[in-house]
């Protein structure tokens, strides 16, 4: 017997919590989509669902065959959409998240060049700096700044290394003085990304290996443009990722200190649903990404 219309019933059946809910999301009497778990139930020997007058719940036995059969389905669709995505040419609505800075400096005109290849792809970009779940809120591609965890459901894919360093403007340091070493820091003004109390200590790399140095934070921000503008405007030293501060470096508006003593360097990665891992439309824009990020970034080709 062909089990897969029985497979799709009963899953349904368990995610809508019922016959009849699961019956109008596919499109099917009750009574036929209850006819059709039954067959799935003689056909394998065991019982799958509880039933009751007032709900249906899987056995122990049926939450184990609901949890392979989630998989099994959802590798049928990727395989069934990549068999069809090969015949056309990308379309539909591809939904991405980014952070606010990289989506507005770098990302947005990445998606602009990807627009004009791919007309027929509406893309709905949302920007935030929360983490947001990719899978609950329905995005095709995720950017992340930063490290990101590896899950079951979600593919990484690593499009560049940014680096971080430590600038401040050369008025500032003419006023105050260069440091040599971290240790003088505690007695600069700096500018810290994050909130005041998520302390007041930057971890960066020496002889020594990663230690962390105290600095007097006076202002904090959750975004790095305005830090970046505050040091530029002679505010104190910042610490900040190229993407933000490459353009300011490349002018000469901030000068690299510390150079013996970097901050750690943070990831740019790509990350996608696992079971949309043959979209096209999707795998078109994480190769546009990696090409165009990929390697040494334009942004981090300062000194």
């Amino acid at each position: 017997m062909d089990n897969l219309a029985g497979i799709r019933a009963f899953t349904q059946v368990v995610k809508a919590g019922g016959f009849a809910a699961a019956a109008r999301v596919m499109g099917l009497s009750r009574s036929v989509v209850n006819k059709t778990v039954i067959k799935l139930e003689q056909e394998l020997g065991v019982q799958l669902l509880q039933r009751s007058t007032r709900r249906v719940t899987p056995t122990d036995t049926g939450l184990a065959f609901y949890e392979r059969c989630i998989h099994i389905l959802s590798e049928l669709d990727a395989a069934t959409s990549a068999i069809t995505a090969l015949q056309s040419k990308p379309a539909g609505t591809l939904r991405v998240n980014a952070p606010m800075s990289f989506g507005t400096l770098h990302l947005s005109r990445v998606l602009a060049e990807y627009m004009a290849l791919y007309p027929d792809v509406h893309v709905e970009l949302v920007l935030n700096d929360r983490v947001v779940d990719a899978i609950e809120e329905g995005f095709d591609v995720t950017v992340r700044v930063g490290t990101s965890q590896a899950t079951t459901s979600l593919v990484t894919r690593e499009l560049a290394t940014a680096r971080r360093v430590l600038c401040a403007s050369p008025d500032y340091l003419e006023q105050w003085g260069e440091p040599l070493t971290p240790a003088d820091l505690n007695v600069h003004r700096c500018l810290h990304y994050g909130y005041l109390g998520s302390g007041s200590k930057w971890r960066l790399r020496g002889p020594e290996g990663e230690q962390a140095f105290a600095i007097q934070c006076v202002m904090s921000s959750n975004n790095a443009e305005p830090l970046r503008d505050a040091a530029i405007h002679h505010q104190g030293i910042a610490l900040l990722p190229t993407f933000i501060a490459g353009e300011a470096l490349q002018s000469g508006l901030l000068r690299t200190i510390l150079v013996d003593y970097p901050p750690t360097d943070i990831t740019l990665s790509a990350l996608y649903p696992r079971h949309r891992h043959l979209s096209t439309k999707v795998q078109l824009l994480i190769d546009l990404l990696s090409e165009r990020f990929g390697g040494r970034p334009y942004w981090d080709r300062v000194r």
